[in-house]
């Protein structure tokens, strides 16, 4: 019996470590799949096509054995090929395009000397043309203006000794007086910057190229004082008129600022973005921030109630008295980066999770699709009828594959997302003015991530700030179909010549959706 009674005992503790042992490789094996999707993620973003758009067979298809798969069953005739002949492109769009360019003809003549005929001696009479068009580049040029304003008096009254009235003849005042900046040269090393993402050190050398030094100090001087003195009026305008719409999109990416008190030098700061929504005036404002706090947006966009889109960061919750609405591609985007982190079998079997996600979430995009040019009633009522179907069956997918999915996995992140986000990524069926993603603001953002790979850094929080004014504007002039260099130039010369502050009413005017601004800003002009 107490053999019996000591085997019993062994067996049990041998069961014991046995379940632990298979609980520890069960971890094991969950730790290692978890590698093994980061490594495979992270190859396909440093290695792979950064674009998430998938065709409906692009998964399906085997790309390394095309033509296995493409091949016609054994015995069957493959189907006629149909030729398609390429023909020269016409020239009525490339004149369409001369319309917009100013136009310098070079007429090439015979001397009179050589206008006689080489077989009888007659004279030669002009029987027709040949044309050819190029395109030239006219370099930029730096020259210097000189302002000189006459002065005048009276001689009758010199000669009589009366009181002798002087008359100045008037002149525009200056963008910046006391230095050299004009408002061309004010706006173009803020386009250069800003638009073209060219640092103040390659603009300094290229200056000199030019025949002309100019310091990057005294360029960063200039934009300073033109963003904080000019501009700051106009984007607190432009704010003015965002907080007054009914929809708007908000985003935020980081920014170094170098010299912030009570911060290292490699410290994250911020710079929010806010833009207004579908069919209205476009307006783009940036806000540079010290932190990521929810207070920062919630105290910009104080006032504003109406439908806010964003992406799944926690701060925007505490914007009191907006609907929150959220990003369907931020939803897409797991699923897609679930697939590109799964094994190749994985990957292509129609059956795998994150590829029945994506596959909801494409259903949606394709319907916005066809809806892109219905108006906002059109739109709501497809939603209901089309959209709405989807949503829910994607919905009762998501509370299946969540007891079944690892929740450390990609795959289970993207649908614990989605189900986190339910309220938000559902609300854009309550407004047919409401787009399916945040996409609007990201594109805004863009410029800014790719000028931040150039020049890397503001230096003092005066700098980013001007920084962040000096985008709002180039930004929203861009969204309204401006010329950014024209456009600054534009302001540079006329706001210095208003008397009075600079009030939303006296800049209505010159605001970037003004129907009064003049032709050559256009981008069409």
């Amino acid at each position: 019996m107490e053999n019996r009674a000591e085997n019993l005992e062994t067996i049990e503790k041998l069961n014991k470590r046995i379940a632990k042992q298979e609980q520890q490789i069960a971890e094991l094996t969950a730790m290692l799949k978890w590698y093994e999707e980061q490594n495979r993620l992270a190859k396909q973003k440093r290695f792979g096509a950064s674009s998430e758009k998938t065709s409906p067979d692009q998964l399906e298809l085997n790309l390394f054995n095309e033509a296995e798969v493409l091949a016609s069953p054994e015995g069957q005739e493959p189907p006629m090929e149909q030729v398609t002949y390429e023909h020269r492109k016409t020239n009525g769009k490339r004149e369409a395009d001369f319309e917009r360019l100013p136009v310098e003809t070079v007429t090439y003549e015979l001397t009179e000397a050589d206008q006689v005929c080489s077989c009888c001696g007659g004279a030669l009479h002009e029987m027709s043309t040949e044309t050819r068009s190029e395109i030239a580049i006219v370099p930029p040029q730096v020259k210097v203006i000189r302002h000189v304003r006459q002065v005048y008096s009276c001689r009758s009254c010199e000669r009589n000794e009366i009181q002798t009235p002087i008359v100045t003849a008037p002149m525009p005042k200056p963008v910046y007086p006391g230095s050299l900046a004009s408002p061309s040269i004010l706006a173009h090393v803020m386009c250069q910057k800003y638009v073209e993402s060219l640092p103040l050190y390659r603009q300094e050398q290229h200056f000199a190229r030019l025949g002309f030094t100019l310091s990057r100090q005294t360029m960063a001087n200039w934009m300073i004082y033109g963003a904080e003195k000019w501009l700051t009026p106009v984007v607190s305008a432009m704010k003015e008129n965002l907080l007054k719409k009914d929809i708007l999109h908000a985003d935020e990416t980081t920014l170094q600022v170098l010299r912030e008190p009570g911060k290292s030098a490699e410290s994250t700061s911020y710079l929010w973005l806010y833009r207004s929504g579908r069919g209205e005036d476009p307006a783009v404002v940036f806000d540079y921030q010290r932190t990521r706090g929810g207070e920062h947006p919630r105290n910009f966009l104080a006032g504003f109630k109406g439908y806010l889109h964003v992406d799944g960061y926690p701060g925007y919750h505490k914007v009191v008295g907006v609907t929150l609405v959220a990003c369907w591609a931020h939803a897409r985007r797991k699923y897609d980066e679930a697939l590109k982190a799964a094994p190749p079998e994985a990957r292509n079997n129609p059956e795998t999770v994150a590829k029945q996600g994506l596959k909801y979430c494409n259903q949606l995009f394709a319907i916005e699709r066809d809806l892109k040019e219905a108006t906002p009633e059109e739109r709501f009522a497809a939603r209901q009828a089309r959209s709405l179907p989807v949503i829910e069956a994607y919905h009762t997918w998501l509370k299946q594959q969540r007891s079944r999915t690892l929740p450390k996995s990609l795959t289970g992140q993207a649908i614990t997302y989605s189900l986190n986000q339910w309220e938000k990524l559902t609300a854009f069926l309550a407004d047919g003015r409401l787009d399916l993603d945040n996409n609007r603001s990201e594109r805004s953002i863009k410029p800014f991530v790719i000028g931040r790979k150039n020049w890397l850094f503001s230096n003092t929080p005066r700098g980013a700030k001007a920084s962040a004014n000096i985008y709002s504007v180039v930004e929203t002039a861009k969204e309204n179909g401006l010329k950014p260099f024209d456009y600054l130039k534009f302001l540079f010369e006329q706001l210095p010549q208003l008397t009075g502050q600079l009030d939303p009413k006296a800049l209505e005017p010159f605001m970037p959706w003004s129907a009064s601004l003049p032709t050559h800003c256009r981008l069409n002009s």
